[in-house]
């Protein structure tokens, strides 16, 4: 036998590779071999990318720059186990970065991630992957892209996973998808809350601090505040409230009970349990500003129900928000204060905060922060509405100067709710006195120029409430505080339009006031206000009226109408009717006018010489007509008659006309021959005085005196009128009577009784023409006018009737007519048993049958055939 040789080894296959063991330091090449086919060289490059990855925020951002990302989403799907999960790992570290999270949005690999929720996944893909949507869910379009792909269902169902790193990545993902409503909607059909309750028994307090914010957002819905309920949530939440040593949840705990208190039937539920009363207790008790100030949230966010209001007041919420105040942490204090605020609209609250808590509050008024300030007027503003005694007991607290000053602060909620208080303390007469006494019209300035519509409007109604005397308006005046007031009507705010129009209906209570206002427009801008049917009020309309009777010479060239109460005063003018919009010339300028052929205009003054224009220095008699005394009706016809003389009075007779009504003119040489008759007749010494007097008296328009110097031209024929009525009319007992004597008088001294088929034969317009050219002005004193028609007449017999205290009103009517309207009691009609008849309405006849007084029925049909 041969002998047997070694059987020699068979070389390896020409087409295998030779395995090749590779050591990369470089990034750059194992991104490389994420292309590779191979599964182990695959889950080893993902492994050394993961653990790259992990040392911080630049190996991330290297990784993207090298292109990882896109190869790494591939091996999402990969068949390898290994492969897949170690592909996820990377995407749940690498998601954090914010240039990853935008690539992965436009690579669409949310599908993919959420794909590894699926049950039967291992539990560390879980874990990444819910820490890949966690991370993702940060970003809305992220959010919107996790919701559309159905990621809420899984990430829900996790919330029950054995492993807490996949708790806590889930809860955190769907506290981020919850903030969205349609999120919550679905959370609610889902019956999510069950799983997120049991998070709060979780060993891990992040678990448990995820899932109360979560709780928190969702229990914002009625919906999930019932799950809440019904799976015995609360109890689980006051359990956590009681346990000290979960202190560093007590805050969110509270922000889900202020949710919760919000719905009523959870509400009585604490409440019947004594879970309210441990939730006052602990807010009282707690040492946490934190703690504190949630809980005094908690308790406004449930206050806003009335019920609720009811409850806490009988557990006496109000003694722990009155210990609140007292917290050295300001954001207590406003939590404290806002929720008294709310608490106030129970009346027995209110009436616990007046001796506790209001007090307090106006400590907090003196505060450095601004925003204590706010919330502790707002308190005080609401504690005092329709609340005299609170509004007392504010400035028994010495309230009024720390409110005064909040008006100046930098906050426009202080200031508006400073402003609210001081106008309910201004409601009773013995407080707006105090608060007017403490400078606040100027204080007032600032708010009104505001450009916040609710300060300008709160600013303008405590004007309105503080300006009722004339000392708090002329203050306002004098500290310029009218002017942005009359700016306020021009806004668009409807608010602020009414109380702007509202303090200026207030202010325009006195003459100078009102004619402040028309100085700066105010009767203007409201006209507009009114000619608008939407931007029109009912003070835009009472302020327009208050301001027309203060001017009731524009009142009547604008409405044509007087009424009884509107009591004609010396400088009162008659222009005649003018259209709305148009503006009225003041009486200077209209008696520094040339004359024209317009229509007269009719003067009212009965001012003696004290204040009127001189008489002439040659006739010593005509002092009688404008002095001191007047003794006799006789002596100041005469002074009437003189005064005609000098060309300053009446250019006609005094004597009585006759009832054509002519009259004659003196000459002017008879003028001069008696002024200097007297003038001869004085002694030295008395001209010199007569010197020295003239020299002290205004001249008269239109020689070259100054705006100080000029006065409305003297009338003294009317100042006669209104002697001989007072002396003769007045001592009347019936006043019908004074009106029919009154009646006759008037048409005496405008040229008697006039037919009716002759009143066109009554030469009027040349008396008037006459007068204007004489006087050389289109202004003429009622006393010149002897030949007077309707219009003349009525307006002598208002002007008449009101000095002497006979009640009647001014109609204009077309074509020169005019008429007064009286009320007189009937004495045929019988009222009710014990009750009088009401007075009746009768037009005053001044001229076809003068003192003639007829009923008032029909008014166009009676007033045709009467005039």
């Amino acid at each position: 036998m041969g002998k047997k040789l070694k059987k020699e080894a068979e070389p390896p296959p020409k087409d295998v590779f030779d395995p090749l063991t590779i050591e990369s330091k470089k990034a750059a090449t194992v991104v490389l071999m994420l292309n590779s086919p191979e599964e182990e060289i695959l889950a080893k490059a993902c492994e050394a990318i993961y653990k790259f990855a992990l040392k911080g925020e630049e190996n991330k951002a290297t990784l993207l720059e090298l292109g990882a990302v896109e190869p790494l989403t591939k091996l999402l799907t990969h068949e390898d186990k290994i492969v897949k999960r170690n592909a996820t790992m990377i995407f749940g570290i690498l998601a954090s970065n914010n240039d990853v999270k935008k690539l992965l949005r436009e690579l669409d690999v949310m599908n993919s991630v959420i794909a590894q929720l699926a049950p039967e996944e291992e539990v560390v893909i879980h874990e990444f992957a819910s820490l890949c949507l966690a991370n993702m869910s940060a970003e809305y379009t992220s959010k919107v892209q996790i919701f559309e792909q159905g990621g809420l269902e899984p990430l829900i169902r996790l919330l029950s996973s054995p492993d807490p790193d996949v708790k806590k990545n889930s809860i955190e993902c769907i506290y981020n998808l919850v903030q969205d409503f349609q999120c919550r909607a679905t959370l609610q059909e889902l019956n999510a809350v069950p799983p997120i309750l049991d998070l709060l028994k979780s060993e891990f307090p992040v678990i448990q601090l995820l899932a109360l914010k979560t709780l928190g957002v969702i229990t914002n819905d009625k919906e999930s505040r019932t799950m809440l309920r019904d799976n015995q949530g609360v109890d689980q939440l006051i359990k956590i409230l009681e346990a000290k040593e979960l202190n560093d949840l007590h805050i969110e705990a509270l922000a889900v009970i202020a949710n919760c208190l919000e719905d009523m039937d959870t509400m009585v539920m604490i409440q019947q349990t004594g879970g309210l009363k441990k939730l006052l207790t602990f807010a009282e008790n707690s040492t946490i500003p934190d703690i504190q100030k949630n809980a005094a949230k908690a308790i406004t966010k449930a206050a806003y129900d009335s019920e609720n209001r009811k409850l806490f007041h009988e557990q006496e919420v109000e003694k722990c928000l009155v210990t609140l105040l007292g917290s050295e942490n300001d954001g207590t204090k406003i939590a404290a204060s806002q929720a008294i605020s709310v608490m106030s609209e129970n009346s027995a609250s209110k009436e616990f905060f007046n001796t506790q808590g209001i007090p307090q509050l106006i400590q907090l008024l003196k505060s450095d922060n601004e925003e204590v300030r706010e919330a502790a007027a707002l308190a005080l503003a609401n504690l005092s509405t329709c609340n005299s005694a609170n509004a007392n007991a504010i400035a028994e607290a010495d309230g009024i100067d720390p409110l005064i000053n909040t008006l100046s602060s930098k906050r426009d909620g202080a200031i508006a709710n400073a402003a609210t208080v001081l106008t309910n303390m201004a409601l009773q007469e013995p407080l707006r006195t105090a608060i007017q006494g403490h400078d606040v019209m100027r204080a007032l300035h600032g708010p009104l120029r505001s450009a916040n519509t609710v300060v300008q409007s709160k600013a303008a109604l405590t004007v309105a409430a503080t300006a009722c005397d004339a000392d708090a308006r002329a203050e306002l005046r004098n500290s310029g505080g009218l002017e942005p007031l009359v700016e306020l009507l021009r806004s668009k705010n409807e608010e602020v339009r009414r109380h702007a129009s509202w303090a200026v209906m207030v202010c325009a209570g006195d003459e100078p006031m009102a004619g402040e206002l028309c100085r700066l427009g105010a009767l203007e801008i409201l006209e507009e206000i009114n000619l608008s049917l939407s931007r029109k009020n009912k003070f835009s309309e009472a302020a327009y009226n208050k301001l027309l009777n203060s001017n009731l010479s524009l009142k009547y060239s604008q409405l044509g109408y007087l009424s009884s109460s509107n009591i004609i005063s010396d400088g009162f003018y008659d222009y005649g009717r003018i259209s709305p919009g148009t503006r009225l010339l003041p009486l200077k300028e209209l008696c520094l006018q040339e004359p024209n052929d317009l229509r007269a205009i009719l003067l009212i003054n009965s001012k003696t010489s004290d204040i009127s224009p001189p008489p002439s220095t040659e006739d010593k008699s005509s002092d009688i007509g404008y002095g001191r005394s007047i003794s006799s009706s006789s002596s100041l016809r005469r002074a009437s008659k003189e005064r005609a003389n000098t060309g300053l009075g009446s250019p006609t007779e005094e004597k009585p006309e006759p009832a054509s009504g002519r009259n004659t003119s003196l000459s002017k040489s008879t003028v001069k021959e008696k002024g200097l008759r007297k003038g001869r007749g004085k002694k030295e010494e008395e001209k010199v005085k007569e010197e020295e007097e003239v020299a002290a008296i205004p001249k008269l328009p239109g020689e070259g005196t100054t705006d100080k110097e000029w006065f409305p031209p003297s009338d003294p024929d009317f100042c006669v009128y209104v002697h001989e009525v007072t002396k003769s009319i007045l001592p009347k007992t019936n006043i019908r009577d004074q009106i029919e004597a009154l009646a006759k008088y008037v048409a005496e001294k405008m040229g008697g009784r006039i037919p009716r088929d002759k009143l066109h034969d009554f030469s009027w317009e040349l008396h008037i023409s006459e007068l204007k050219f004489q006087l050389k002005s289109n202004v003429i004193p009622i006393g010149l006018v002897k030949k007077g028609i309707f219009y003349h007449r009525a307006l002598l017999f208002k002007a008449l009737a009101d000095k002497i205290g006979i009640g009647c009103s001014l109609v204009r009517g077309e074509y020169g007519r005019a008429w007064n309207r009286v009320k007189l009691m009937n004495e045929s009609s019988k009222g009710v048993i014990g009750v009088p008849p009401p007075p009746e309405n009768y037009i005053v006849d001044l001229m076809f049958s003068p003192g003639t007084l007829m009923k008032l029925r029909s008014k166009d049909a009676d007033l045709y055939r009467f005039l």
